[in-house]
């Protein structure tokens, strides 16, 4: 079988493991059964075996991959600890007397709570489960209380600490310091986005978020909890990214200093127990191992496509076409957009980088930027009808009566919104770029 054209190996590759994960197999079992049957039969039966367990070996033993757990382990401590909790509230008594007051505090604190977890599925469950019942009591439509807190969500994956910026880097080969670095301001930008978005909606529709009755204390009295539960966490960011861009320590350096500070956060606040210190760590030995043996099986999978010769032979193609590099960067996002309506970003990263970042070097197109992009993208996937991962989060942590249809009603300006930025991103590389260009 090894002597199969390279077009029959892709589609059996690419068809078996399209088919595994439609039958509801597991992306990291999918890879493994496709990896062992590739690996035996392209590769050389048990030679080609222990060349695939030596590269996982290798996959994830990389020095890279460190950031990630350690990412991981800020959010599940500020979840477990309650600090998060605390800063929302904080953040709701420092806004006050403004249209759709919630929704504005809803992307307030999911961009501080991004730039703290890095994980887009607790800022997201986070926010929905403080914020969502107080809006959806005083009668705010769907578009002005589901739809900023899963717009916002989604931000966790832009800004740093970002656990799937850093897989992403990984599996792609960029830059995980410039691709941290440029999520910033694009991040920043679709928070702009959706508050100018909730405040013109609020003054042309005053219906969509009813008046707040809020007590209006003094600014001493609203500013006090902001003092004491936000800035001080705001020193946790200054950790992370103020040492990446005075060059004075690598991306993971930087999470391990970030993990600390929020560790020592964490105790001053006096809510570090046991118990919470045993469900952050739990939970991020739980996701960390998954992405680990995600990111064996990609790398394996990347290398017997290279092996079969399908990944130098798709090159070839593209090249003969000639298709100018923007026009190739606009249809490697397009698709990475349509596969976003259809599989979670972990297996899309998985599908797509193989082939597009070869494409991306061979094209001279910067590939920090590109890696923005595509997380944007990706960013889009998970607020996307019908899989949008964020969608079902929203479900699950929803009170009682909020149907998918209110989701998707709340959704579906926040997905425009995030498509202008992409397209913003496209037009002016500059804002992903900027950033990156400090630490050059």
């Amino acid at each position: 079988m090894s002597g199969l054209s390279w077009e029959i190996v892709l589609g059996l590759m690419g068809g078996g493991l399209v088919l595994l994960m439609g039958l509801g197999v597991p992306v990291a079992f999918a890879f493994l059964a496709i990896n062992l049957a590739g690996a035996w039969f392209i590769l050389g039966g048990e030679a080609g075996l222990k060349l695939l367990a030596l590269n996982a070996t290798e996959a994830v033993g990389s020095f890279a991959l460190v950031p990630i757990p350690l990412f991981i382990l800020m959010g599940e401590l500020l979840l477990h600890t309650g600090l998060a909790t605390r800063a929302i509230a904080a953040i709701e008594k420092l806004i006050v007397g403004v249209p759709g007051r919630l929704s504005l505090v809803a992307v307030t604190s999911g961009a501080v709570f991004a730039s703290l977890s890095g994980s887009t599925i607790a800022n997201t469950a986070v926010l929905g489960r403080v914020l969502l019942p107080d809006m959806l009591r005083m009668g705010y439509h769907p578009v002005l209380s589901i739809g900023p807190v899963l717009a916002v969500g989604g931000i966790a994956m832009l800004i740093p600490p970002s656990a799937l910026a850093v897989l992403f880097g990984s599996l792609a080969g960029i830059s995980i310091s410039g691709l941290l670095m440029g999520g910033i301001l694009p991040g920043l930008m679709l928070a702009a986005l959706y508050f100018a978005f909730i405040i013109v909606a609020s003054r042309l529709r005053p219906g969509l978020a009813p008046p707040d009755p809020v007590e209006r204390l003094p600014f001493r009295t609203r500013v006090k909890p902001f003092l004491i539960y936000v800035l001080p966490l705001m020193g946790i960011v200054v950790v992370v990214v103020g040492s990446i861009l005075a060059g004075i320590a690598t991306p993971t350096e930087s999470a391990a200093l970030g993990s600390i500070a929020t560790l020592v956060a964490a105790a001053a606040y006096r809510s570090l127990d046991w118990a919470a210190l045993r469900a952050a760590l739990l939970g991020t030995a739980k996701t960390s191992a998954l992405i680990l043996i995600i990111i064996s099986g990609s790398i394996t999978f990347s290398q017997i496509l290279s092996f079969s010769g399908a990944s130098r032979q798709l090159i070839g193609i593209v090249t003969e076409i000639g298709l100018e590099p923007l026009v190739l960067v606009a249809a490697m996002l397009l698709l990475a957009l349509l596969l976003g309506t259809l599989m979670d970003q972990v297996s899309i990263m998985l599908i797509t980088l193989p082939f597009f970042m070869p494409l991306v070097n061979q094209a001279g197109i910067d590939p920090i930027w590109f890696g923005v992009m595509m997380l944007v993208a990706l960013e889009i996937g998970l607020i996307t009808p019908p899989f949008g991962l964020l969608l079902y989060i929203m479900q699950s942590v929803a009170p009682k009566g909020v149907g998918m249809r209110d989701i998707v009603v709340g959704m579906a300006p926040y997905l425009g919104l995030e498509l202008v930025g992409l397209v913003l991103l496209f037009a002016f590389p500059a804002i992903a770029l900027w950033l990156p260009g400090l630490l050059r």
